[in-house]
């Protein structure tokens, strides 16, 4: 069995190619990844994170059509330069937070083959060292340092550690399922298996989108058959790695999540993290408390 890594990890690998349907025509022109939760895209929030867990260096796995994510991580001199001119520190700050956060690095994809086929992509840049993968359609809240903990039970476990949530049986078919040995926040993950009917599903903890693998992953991503949806899935080959005696835990989530993968849940992500903020929130709760006393009831219509 392999034995835990000792080299700190230092790399994440965020998939960013996918082409963002459930938001279209929104997207049609701007990558999903940059539509903003309030006044920051969500893969801005996703990349402070990986640097927040100390993690400074990023790949994005990119597609067609998504240089505006290249070019949001980029400098921006005329801009900066105007902002500069008109004393406006503050979007000058904020201009520069989002170049400065990380090493930010990008590769192709090619074609979508699925996220596992993405990760593979990521092995030149990643060489013999552990990662962590982050998806961009989970926000994880800054007070909740679910990364952190992940990166901490890998370096003590080795092998791979994914974040799980009890999604309950009702939508665990919508994830990717896992069967497990203990109880506690962290557990040992006995089996996977991608998006399974509920009566079929090991279990109601679903994989959501956080994960730190070891770079074994990759021998196993190479060797796996496309899975459900006709792709090659992260799951299977995780599921590769437990069958040849490499070490999967899991770390169980119960703090903030924001999920921006659907219109429905990417506008509720909008409003928890706008009520938050120090300069919003107190105008805006007030406003929301009034605005939902003054909905008609289902089916109502309106005065």
């Amino acid at each position: 069995m392999p034995s835990p890594s000792q080299r700190p990890t230092t790399k994440a690998v965020i998939p960013v190619a996918g082409m963002g349907t459930r938001f279209l025509p929104a997207t049609k022109a701007v990558p999903k990844e940059l539509l903003p939760v309030v006044d920051r895209p969500a893969l801005q929030y996703i990349v402070e994170e990986a640097a927040r867990a100390g993690l400074p260096e990023v790949l994005m796995v990119t597609g067609r059509n998504k240089a505006a994510i290249e070019d949001f991580f980029d400098r921006a001199p005329e801009l900066e330069a105007a902002l500069e001119k008109k004393g406006d520190q503050s979007r000058l700050d904020a201009v520069h937070a989002a170049t400065d956060v990380a090493q930010v690095h990008f590769v192709r994809q090619g074609e979508a083959r699925g996220l596992g086929h993405a990760v593979l992509q990521a092995a030149a840049f990643v060489g013999d060292e552990a990662f962590a993968v982050l998806l961009g359609d989970d926000i994880i809240d800054a007070r909740d340092h679910l990364l952190e903990e992940m990166l901490a039970v890998q370096a003590e476990h080795g092998g791979a550690v994914v974040a799980l949530l009890d999604v309950g049986r009702e939508n665990i078919s919508k994830y990717g399922a896992v069967a497990v040995h203990g109880e506690g926040s962290t557990v040992r993950v006995t089996g996977l298996v991608e998006k399974p009917p509920a009566d079929e599903a090991p279990s109601s903890l679903a994989i959501i989108g956080r994960y730190v693998l070891p770079p074994e992953v990759f021998a196993a991503l190479r060797v796996t058959e496309p899975g459900a949806g006709g792709e090659i899935q992260l799951t299977d080959a995780l599921v590769r790695l437990v069958q040849d005696g490499v070490p999967v835990h899991g770390v169980v989530f119960s703090g903030r999540r924001y999920d921006t993968g659907d219109r429905l849940d990417y506008l509720k992500a909008v409003i928890q993290l706008a009520v938050e903020r120090e300069d919003l929130g107190p105008a805006l709760r007030p406003w929301l408390q009034q605005f939902v006393a003054d909905l008609p009831a289902q089916g109502a219509s309106p005065a």
